[in-house]
């Protein structure tokens, strides 16, 4: 943006205020739509979905621990203080560069003089979609309501089966992927289902349930140092988690998973192996680079197009020692806010804006009821205090007070109790996973 006016932007009448539209009400897409918020911009917040969605708390509705109300919230609801934020659900289907307009699935264009583009990621099941519907991973309200109905409807098929076989394959749950999202899914699984066990299931018992994580690579939680990646090892096995590393699955089907020479028959599947970038660059016409993250500038706008900007988990910026950033909330979350204040400075005072620089605030995961990591870079914590200082965090990332209290309640409650008080199948839950062409950041 340096060196550059707002009147170069603008469509031809001056007396109107400048427009910015933000595809994606992820972390990135409201912080920037809030830095942007009451003031002398028209700002335009389009997304497929109508609520917004705290995805690392996600894989808690996933295992009963919370609802999908307690961590999302109705767009228009978080915007609604700010009077020059517009909501728009639909989906883009391009973009038009040259004429500065977005399109949408409904026939309809929307012109810009500023885009941000935050359509965060999605899954990659690398070249084998057909495995979405039988492992949903974790992106999605319905994908976690779709794994909390396989999960519960397994422990009630096994407790009317009369076959010792058929009840440990029901209750044999595969994730596939050791990042922090199969990691935080591995422990949660294995300690809900000893809970329903104890408490509830009367012709269940402990050995009859399996909880496997099985990683590619030759250790989970990669991105983590090694004494923290020993400990989660621990941790899980601990909890009754089988850690598989060095097997790469080779077949994932409804009741079925193989991966080298074994063969795991199962009652739930779920996928935390990787992702990839929302498929945003064809709508510029471009290829996207590592994981198909769109390039950008210092200043977050993507090269070759100055006037239109990409954040979170689809865009592919660097560090300052060079690597790409990580997808992660806290990335997204201050990218949206650093471009927010830019656009701000640049469209209403003409101020050239500063690189984007990252203050990486941490990388953390949760392996169960006291057991956390955090990696702060330079030093390390592990254990209780980590679990309470991962709970503080996320409970203040929550999108408003009103959550913030609500999750506090409800984990105070089940720490105490051990209660889980989310543990509804939905009868009417989708069978399949469909494919999406637009996500919000994880």
């Amino acid at each position: 943006m340096a060196g550059e006016t707002f009147q170069s932007g603008m469509t031809g009448n001056e007396n109107k205020p400048p427009r910015v539209v933000i595809v994606g009400a992820g972390f990135g897409g409201l912080a920037t739509a809030g830095a942007l918020g009451n003031s002398a911009i028209d700002v335009t917040v389009i997304d497929r979905r109508n609520h917004n969605l705290f995805q690392p708390l996600l894989y808690q509705v996933a295992t009963a621990a919370l609802s999908p109300a307690d961590i999302s919230e109705p767009i228009r609801r978080t915007l609604g203080r700010f009077q020059n934020i517009n909501v728009m659900l639909a989906e883009v289907t391009g973009v038009d560069a040259a004429a500065r307009t977005v399109m949408l699935d409904n026939g309809t264009s929307v012109p810009y003089d500023r885009l941000v583009i935050a359509t965060g990621s999605d899954y990659n099941y690398f070249g084998h979609e057909d495995w979405r519907a039988w492992a949903p991973g974790l992106k999605t309200i319905h994908e976690a309501r779709l794994i909390r109905q396989r999960l519960l409807l397994a422990f009630e098929k096994a407790e009317l089966s009369h076959d010792p076989e058929e009840k440990k394959a029901l209750l044999t749950s595969v994730i596939i992927g050791g990042g922090p999202t199969g990691v935080e899914m591995a422990g949660a699984i294995a300690e809900l289902g000893h809970f329903m066990i104890a408490r509830d299931f009367r012709k269940l018992e402990p050995d009859h349930m399996r909880v496997i994580l099985i990683e590619a690579g030759p250790k989970i939680l990669a991105a983590f140092p090694d004494n923290l990646t020993r400990y989660a090892m621990k941790a899980l096995e601990n909890a009754g988690v089988e850690v598989m590393t060095n097997l790469a699955v080779q077949s994932v089907t409804k009741d079925e998973v193989v991966a080298g020479s074994q063969r795991f028959r199962t009652g739930c599947v779920i996928w935390g192996a990787g992702v990839k970038a929302a498929p945003s660059a064809r709508w510029l016409g471009i290829e996207g680079k590592a994981g198909g993250r769109i390039p950008v500038e210092p200043d977050l706008s993507i090269t070759g197009f100055p006037d239109i900007f990409a954040i979170g988990d689809t865009a592919l910026g660097l560090g300052e020692d060079g690597k790409p950033l990580p997808a992660l909330a806290q990335v997204a979350k201050q990218q949206g806010q650093y471009l927010g204040k830019a656009l701000r400075e640049k469209l209403l005072d003409g101020r050239p804006a500063e690189p984007f620089r990252f203050h990486n605030r941490g990388n953390t995961a949760v392996i169960g009821r006291n057991a956390a990591i955090f990696d702060f870079g330079k030093w390390t914590l592990k254990g209780r205090l980590a679990w309470f200082l991962w709970a503080l965090v996320h409970v203040y990332l929550l999108v408003n007070f009103e959550k913030r209290l609500l999750v506090s309640v409800q984990w105070i409650w089940r720490y105490l109790t051990q209660q889980r008080g989310a543990r509804l199948i939905d009868e009417n839950a989708a069978s399949s996973v469909p494919s999406s062409t637009q996500r919000t950041e994880t």
